[in-house]
């Protein structure tokens, strides 16, 4: 039971946050070339304290979200109720991960981050991208 509270916590958590969010990495990256996006990729485990830490507070600023929104196809992948692709490392958590449409990793991260750190993490993952083009 506090499994499945902790999970509605975090799931209620990140989609308050009026940000469309999927568990489908393959269809992010069909979306991402679709819109001409980044993928963000925030892994995260269901007992997680810190996971919830940055739910709440950074991914309920509204410049991020707002970046987010524009910038980044989102997905959420709980290591405890989803598969996650072999290349991502599920643990520790939170993850962050940033990939292009054909999911080469740009920028990736580990743990709570405050607003202006994880904005500096999209702005390293486009950079990234810059190079890398």
């Amino acid at each position: 039971m506090k499994k499945l509270l902790s999970v509605i916590f975090l799931a209620t958590s990140l989609f308050s946050a009026s940000l469309e969010w999927s568990s489908d990495y393959e269809k992010a990256l069909v979306d991402a070339k679709a819109e001409n996006k980044l993928v963000y990729i925030f892994i995260t485990s269901d007992n997680c304290k810190w996971c919830k830490k940055f739910a709440n507070t950074t991914l309920q600023d509204e410049a991020i979200k707002k970046r987010l929104a524009d910038e980044f196809i989102r997905v959420h992948i709980s290591r405890d109720q989803h598969t996650i692709p072999k290349q991502f490392e599920s643990a520790p958590v939170p993850r962050h991960y940033f990939t292009d449409a054909e999911g080469n990793i740009l920028y990736s991260s580990l743990g709570h981050r405050g607003t202006s750190c994880f904005d500096a993490f999209m702005d390293n993952a486009q950079d990234r991208l810059k190079v890398s083009q």
